[in-house]
């Protein structure tokens, strides 16, 4: 079966890395799939382009999916976040990142550390509703609703139930914002009575940052709001090495945008010493989405035989490869798991040895 996915390369390293990306897919899906790249952040601008084009938007609308590499977002200046705008305009509301440790990493600072993390991707803070009240004094203000509130912990809870996961952790700051935390909270409890089945608890956010910092390894699901979310998916992945291993994913009623969470790293843009491997297992995440387990366990497998080996991997992975090396490495990698996989096609089946009816003896 053949698929369309809209691809945003992105900014700065982000067409060297996505062009990693599509080369693995390739190799996994037989090249079932059909690339349609459209350019947004200041790629876009330097083209006279608003930084979120409708062109953009579109074709995500039609394809109902995609993948994009790092946009570029102007600080103090310039244009709002593209990813917020991009989240808002689709009404992608769930943001998941699964951060997981990776055999072979020897720059993770733990082990044996699974974790999903479920963030609110609409509103809160980011919501941009922000004004200035008088000279010298601003005001931001943090929208929570019931509906949005209820849709994110519904996905969650379902997130839970379809992925194998026991115990959800809900992320709380009530004590300093007891209204819109505890209407997110009331959410969750409404919830949490129809998923009997789950260990749920309810944690404020300065606890859960000092156990994460302490043992990381009990937590199973985390829920949270928008900038929460934002803050501590990415003290996670530091856990297990940094945002170049953990990939991303935002969710919207049958729509999907896959992507890699690092910055555009425009020091080393066009060098070729970018790691694609965040996007790849971003990628990876599509594939599972659109029902390709078999090319996503394939993907998976290479990515780890690849981290496992120590050989041909960038510099912020501790080695001294450069993105095309790793490329070609990974696609090795990728030949030789499913030499494996045809080779184990081919041996038969050993069973019980045959043993002949008491008759017979």
């Amino acid at each position: 079966m053949k698929y369309s996915v809209t691809l945003l390369p992105g900014d700065g390293i982000g067409p060297e890395v996505s062009k990693a990306m599509v080369r693995a897919v390739d190799f996994v899906t037989g090249g079932r799939i059909d690339w349609e790249p459209v350019v947004a952040g200041s790629t876009a601008v330097d083209q006279g382009l608003s930084p979120l084009p409708d062109e953009a938007i579109d074709s995500i609308r039609r394809n109902r999916i995609a993948i994009k590499g790092p946009l570029q977002t102007p600080v103090a200046g310039g244009w709002r976040s593209v990813n917020v705008l991009l989240r808002q305009s689709l009404e992608l509301f769930a943001c998941v990142r699964p951060v997981r440790s990776m055999p072979g990493n020897t720059l993770a600072r733990y082990q044996g550390v699974d974790q999903i993390i479920v963030r609110e991707n609409t509103e809160g803070l980011y919501s941009g509703r922000e004004h200035e009240v008088v000279d010298g004094v601003v005001e931001a203000l943090k929208i929570v609703t019931r509906d949005a509130s209820r849709r994110i912990m519904q996905f969650a809870f379902e997130y839970a139930r379809s992925h194998g996961r026991k115990k959800l952790t809900i992320v709380h700051k009530a004590s300093i914002t007891p209204l819109s935390d505890n209407l997110f909270l009331d959410c969750a409890r409404e919830c949490e009575r129809k998923y009997p089945f789950f260990q749920v608890e309810y944690l404020p956010l300065d606890n859960l940052a000092l156990d994460l910092a302490t043992d990381p390894t009990r937590f199973d699901m985390l829920v949270m709001g928008n900038l929460d979310g934002d803050l501590i998916s990415d003290l996670c992945a530091g856990l297990v090495g940094g945002l170049g291993v953990v990939p991303g994913a935002n969710y919207g009623e049958g729509c999907a945008v896959f992507e890699a969470v690092h910055g555009t790293a425009p020091d080393i843009a066009g060098r070729d010493l970018a790691n694609p491997i965040a996007l790849i297992l971003s990628a990876e995440l599509m594939l599972r989405y659109v029902g390709e387990a078999d090319a996503a366990d394939h993907l998976r497998a290479g990515v780890e035989r690849l981290l496992v080996s120590g050989e041909s991997l960038t510099r912020d992975l501790g080695g001294r490869a450069n993105t095309s090396e790793l490329t070609d490495a990974l696609l090795g990698e990728l030949d030789a798991v499913a030499g494996e996989a045809k080779g184990a096609a081919r041996r038969p089946a050993r069973g019980p040895a045959h043993r002949q009816p008491d008759s017979a003896r």
